[in-house]
């Protein structure tokens, strides 16, 4: 039986963290869920990252398994029996490549989109410079953060843990049916963000319920090295 579908590499994860009113995340919210909050606050982040060494059910993507990817995600969780599996619901996930953006949409009903991106990464002996950019219409959008080389362990019950620490995706279906797959990495190490920047058109990506967020500093950005991960083939429905 074939387990695992995604195998890759997801390296120098950036988060830029907005809270958000709950209210606007209820239409997206998938059936069997809840949201989950960090200190009583829903949260919203938008994220850049670099996909590596992709594989799809252990098959390597020609020419495609390295590529950047932007999305803009939310947090939630499920009871089940006595735990509390916690996740992440996708509002849409850009990649610069169709036919991986088909694969992901045909496969696993996710919200992919292509678009042009491009990433810039620096290191030198104290600090690493990351920058993501997507295009949006004539315009170059990006997030980008100067981090500390040196790494460290996620402080328990902070922000950064809660954005990071979230295992399973749920996908809303339809009104009545969601699904849940297992996301599978180990707890991941972070840098010290000493600068930042993020330039987003929400409007335009990801609609009017979030173009607000356009104009607004986030809460928080952080980075985590990241590591290889795994997404299991199998999906519950619910």
């Amino acid at each position: 039986m074939v387990k695992t579908f995604l195998k890759a590499r997801w390296e120098n994860l950036i988060m830029a963290n907005y809270s958000i009113d709950a209210e606007i995340l209820l239409p997206f919210l998938p059936q069997g869920v809840e949201l989950d909050l960090y200190d009583g606050k829903a949260y919203v982040s938008l994220v850049g990252f670099i996909f590596k060494r992709s594989r799809i059910f252990n098959i390597p993507i020609p020419l495609m398994g390295t590529f950047e990817e932007i999305n803009l995600r939310f947090y939630v969780r499920r009871k089940v029996g006595d735990t509390w599996p916690r996740g992440v619901v996708f509002i849409n996930e850009t990649v610069p490549y169709k036919p991986v953006a088909w694969l992901a949409n045909k496969l696993y009903k996710e919200h992919y989109i292509t678009i042009p991106t491009k990433h810039q990464i620096v290191f030198d002996n104290l600090i690493k410079s990351i920058q993501y950019e997507w295009k949006v219409g004539e315009s170059w959008n990006h997030i980008k953060v100067n981090a500390t080389i040196d790494s460290r362990e996620m402080e328990r019950s902070s922000l950064e843990e809660f954005i990071f620490e979230h295992y399973y995706g749920y996908t809303k279906i339809s009104d009545n049916v969601s699904q849940e797959y297992k996301i599978n990495h180990p707890r991941w190490m972070v840098n010290d963000v000493t600068e930042k920047s993020v330039k987003c058109d929400f409007l335009s990506m990801y609609g009017h319920s979030f173009s607000h967020l356009s104009i607004k500093e986030p809460d928080s950005v952080i980075i985590a090295e990241g590591s290889d991960i795994s997404v299991d083939w199998k999906r519950q429905s619910f």
